[in-house]
């Protein structure tokens, strides 16, 4: 199945030549890549043009619960015919001072 990106919005502002660029490094071999802005300014919905546009699958991985939350419920409103899900662990970090 296709991915496609379903939204009432488009991208604007730096969101299209992050998107392309993005894109294009992601297809020239270049495998780690990270996204920079600030809160609500669309990282979320560029991350989503760049799974729609290499039509491939992604791993988003994010630092707490709450945000993890977050981008599940905007990558499954963003691509609603395709398999999002959502993984928490609940393993303790690793903390060799503590024993």
């Amino acid at each position: 199945m296709k991915f496609k990106l379903e939204s009432d919005y488009k991208p604007a502002g730096d969101q299209p030549k992050a998107i392309a660029e993005l894109t294009q490094s992601l297809k020239s071999g270049v495998s780690d890549i990270t996204l920079l802005g600030v809160t609500g300014s669309g990282k979320t919905f560029t991350m989503a043009g760049v799974i729609e546009n290499l039509q491939r699958p992604a791993l988003i991985l994010s630092h707490n619960k709450t945000l993890a939350a977050q981008l599940y419920g905007e990558f499954k409103s963003f691509f609603p015919s395709n398999a999002v899900e959502y993984f928490v662990s609940y393993y303790d970090y690793y903390q060799p001072e503590a024993y």
